[in-house]
């Protein structure tokens, strides 16, 4: 398994922004998306090899609490809490009782960890929306439950001004990732302006799309950095032709509406655990990793 610490190339947080401006102020808060209904996880797999705690919680869906040493989301939030963030929400179901005694338990270390509920599975924008409250009037970093970032990347991404998100290195996750280069290439491209700024961000891209950009565009892997105003994005966009909520469209309207995303560009793995085959490969990785809470 291909180690996921590899160079990560990032503005420094004494940058300034194109208008001369002092960089915002520091990252705090976090939210990580943990709502997922786990269809994937719970599939069964025979080549899988998975003890009894690991297939008990596959089987429950809620891949964040998979034992891989610890459980996976520990190792989540100890890289947040690596890079500054000292508050984190979990946006959950209303049966997630688990996840909210995971966070009543895992408070009051390095971080504060709390919940909010998305009552039905209405897409990924719905989900941001959920946190509104928690984030209040500041920016917030946004991930997935089931990915392991590096720290370099997030430490990148909470360094950039205003809203970001990080651009992967296609060639790098490839190498450094657990994830199979044709999902890879399904993964969304991402456009960016001459001043390192979002111009466009394409979900399943098609080959002639893919051909298009070329093999050097960067790959979201939903790492997001976002202000305010997302939360008013989220509340004024109309559902995808999935019939979801998307936060990539929130994030056109934004960008249509003059707001600047600074793309971190990341040479760098991420670990993904989305199904039953990935936990060996994941365990692997991450054994030997430090991690406080």
């Amino acid at each position: 398994m291909p180690a996921t610490t590899q160079n990560t190339t990032a503005s420094s947080p004494e940058n300034r922004s194109e208008h001369g401006a002092a960089s915002s102020p520091a990252v705090r808060r976090a939210v990580i998306l943990a709502r997922g209904l786990g269809t994937r996880m719970r599939r069964a797999d025979d080549s899988a090899r998975l003890d009894a705690s690991q297939a008990a919680v596959a089987d429950s869906g809620v891949k964040a609490l998979i034992d891989v040493g610890r459980p996976f989301l520990d190792y989540v939030l100890s890289v947040l809490a690596d890079v500054g963030v000292e508050e984190v929400c979990l946006v959950i179901g209303p049966e997630h009782d688990v996840l909210r005694e995971y966070a009543e338990r895992t408070t009051g270390g390095r971080l504060t960890v709390t919940t909010a509920v998305q009552a039905e599975p209405r897409g990924t924008a719905d989900a941001v929306s959920a946190a509104r409250d928690f984030a209040g009037d500041e920016r917030v970093i946004v991930l997935n439950s089931d990915n392991y970032y590096p720290s370099a990347a997030l430490a990148a991404l909470a360094a950039a001004p205003g809203a970001a998100l990080v651009g992967f290195d296609r060639a790098a996750l490839v190498a450094g990732s657990n994830i199979p280069a044709d999902r890879i290439r399904a993964f969304a491209l991402i456009a960016a302006d001459d001043d390192g700024h979002l111009a466009d961000i394409v979900e399943k891209p098609d080959e002639q799309t893919l051909a298009a950009y070329g093999e050097d565009a960067p790959v979201s892997m939903n790492a997001w950095l976002f202000t305010p105003a997302i939360f008013d994005a989220c509340a004024r966009i109309s559902p995808s032709a999935r019939g979801e909520l998307e936060i990539v469209d929130a994030v056109r309207l934004m960008v249509s509406e003059g707001e600047a995303f600074t793309v971190v560009p990341a040479a760098a793995g991420v670990l993904d655990m989305s199904s039953r085959g990935d936990i060996a490969a994941v365990q692997e990785a991450l054994a030997g990793i430090e991690l406080r809470l």
